[in-house]
């Protein structure tokens, strides 16, 4: 995703079902809040927001089965947002998803997945968070989906979910990387060592930092594919810096590593999408959380320093 002139969607998806905590709901008008539009039109894009895909309230609905928590109104929501995402990216548009708790890329790397597999290409996926999200109903100690998006991506899990879309799975595992990893479920870490995937957890961005590793990222994620989507939890960020997230862990990324990451990426990689997900202004402080969320998305799309 170069510095050049671009075409952004901005979609929200205020999913608020697949997490715990209540909030992550008003995640995108936070975000929309702090301006997210206008710093991106002028950086020179032209900039689309779509508003929001419906969803349906947890008083609304039955829990269901205590292992796949909201699982009917999930799939509803992320089959919308998977449609959104294909048709913004059939009309040439670099979709900008708003989260909502993470159980969101389900729908939007579905989306992304089945664009490039009608021009019979693949995508890598470079995904940032404190968590695994590796979970799946074997495995997960809460029921929450927003912890099985990423297994549920690479095709392990519930058979509805891994088949939104109609194939699976959307990403192999081997082409994607998560960077930020610091707490892990027991039965995620078997997950993802049998997944080919490949983490990076705090500790190697301590000893290695963070340049280094999004090279060596972007190696991995952008080999042989068309691009790469960029899934992005705020709560990989330390909540000193981010404090309005869904599930916060002390010992994250710095801000100024957040933003170089984004630099990177944006300088030599192909990217073709990306999600910002787990804003939770319930838990925030003067939307710093927000802002920040439009801070990294202008750094993705071109933004410098000098």
């Amino acid at each position: 995703m170069s510095a050049r002139n671009r075409s952004i969607e901005i979609i929200g998806a205020p999913v608020d079902l697949g997490q715990g905590r209540r909030g992550v709901d008003m995640g995108p008008s936070a975000i929309r809040i702090a301006d997210l539009e206008p710093h991106l039109e002028a950086l020179g894009h032209t900039v689309v927001d779509c508003g929001d895909i419906d969803v349906r309230i947890p008083e609304t609905l039955e829990i269901g089965s205590s292992n796949l928590r909201y699982k009917p109104a999930i799939l509803a929501a992320c089959d919308t947002l998977r449609a959104e995402v294909e048709r913004s990216l059939g009309a040439g548009r670099v979709p900008v998803v708003l989260g909502g708790d993470h159980s969101i890329a389900i729908g939007s790397v579905a989306g992304v997945s089945q664009h490039f597999a009608r021009q019979n290409q693949s995508i890598g996926m470079i995904w940032f968070d404190a968590h695994g999200d590796s979970n799946t109903p074997d495995t997960t100690p809460s029921g929450n989906i927003h912890g099985m998006s990423l297994a549920i991506s690479m095709g392990l899990g519930d058979p509805d979910l891994v088949r939104l879309g109609g194939r699976s799975p959307k990403v192999d595992g081997r082409k994607i990387v998560l960077i930020g990893v610091r707490d892990l479920d027991p039965g995620e870490r078997d997950v993802l060592k049998g997944s080919g995937a490949t983490v990076f957890t705090i500790r190697d961005l301590d000893e290695r930092g963070m340049r280094d590793i999004v090279t060596q990222a972007i190696s991995i994620a952008g080999d042989g594919t068309a691009g790469i989507h960029v899934s992005f939890d705020l709560d990989v960020v330390d909540p000193e810096d981010a404090p309005g997230v869904g599930t916060a862990i002390w010992g994250g990324i710095t801000y100024r590593e957040a933003h170089l990451a984004m630099e990177i990426l944006s300088e030599r990689a192909n990217v073709t999408s990306l999600d910002l997900v787990e804003v939770n202004p319930v838990l925030d402080d003067r939307n710093l959380t927000g802002i920040l969320a439009v801070e990294l998305a202008q750094s993705l799309l071109g933004k410098r320093i000098f």
